[in-house]
């Protein structure tokens, strides 16, 4: 079957996102810091963001939980941009030789609805996606099914017709790939952009 479009997550596969790129600033010793993101910004707790719960609302409820670490709790999202490093080279430069062969792009993304603007105005290469679903808009999150149907949706609108099938989506995170080839999406575990750019090319895409 024919694939009439590629479905990208961002964290990962196009931007360097950690919250390690701040708190080593805030934090030198690693053992203290790897507790500290354990323990207390949790990836857990981002997730509920990433799901659409205010930033102020989190941030408010983690310091109440821990008022000993607050000036670090208020960091996370006080100082979020030094979090995101910057594009992941192979992944953009996949993206950009998918657009010059007018391939259809869409992005599928956790990220919070209060964020993401950051990155929108800060990097050029997101218009060159047809849309993009947030989960923070969304108020849906992978790997839940609800959010590929969304998706799915969202890509009908300028590919009428168009069958999971006929979608290729690229994650790093092995359960969102699990997730989407449950529902028929085609799914390439991206690890490294040489391997997945093989794997599009064994689909007839690159």
């Amino acid at each position: 079957m024919t694939i009439r479009a590629v479905v990208f997550d961002f964290g990962g596969v196009l931007f360097d996102w950690s919250p390690h790129h701040l708190y080593r600033q805030l934090i030198p010793d690693d053992e203290r810091r790897q507790w500290f993101l354990d323990t207390v910004c949790t990836q857990a707790w981002n997730t509920l963001q990433d799901a659409g719960r205010p930033l102020a609302e989190a941030t408010r409820s983690l310091v109440a939980e821990h008022p000993e670490h607050a000036p670090l709790i208020e960091a996370y999202y006080g100082r979020w941009p030094e979090m995101l490093k910057g594009p992941l080279d192979e992944g953009v430069a996949l993206l950009e030789e998918l657009h010059r062969a007018q391939v259809p792009l869409f992005g599928l993304t956790n990220w919070s609805q209060e964020t993401f603007p950051y990155a929108w105005e800060h990097y050029p290469f997101l218009q060159k996606f047809r849309d993009i679903v947030v989960s923070g808009q969304e108020r849906q999150i992978k790997p839940d099914a609800q959010i590929y149907h969304t998706t799915l949706g969202r890509i009908r609108a300028h590919l009428p017709g168009v069958v999971p099938e006929e979608l290729v989506f690229i994650d790093d995170h092995a359960p969102n790939i699990v997730a989407a080839r449950e529902l028929g999406w085609r799914a390439i575990h991206h690890v490294a952009g040489g391997e997945t750019r093989r794997q599009l090319g064994e689909l007839g895409v690159v």
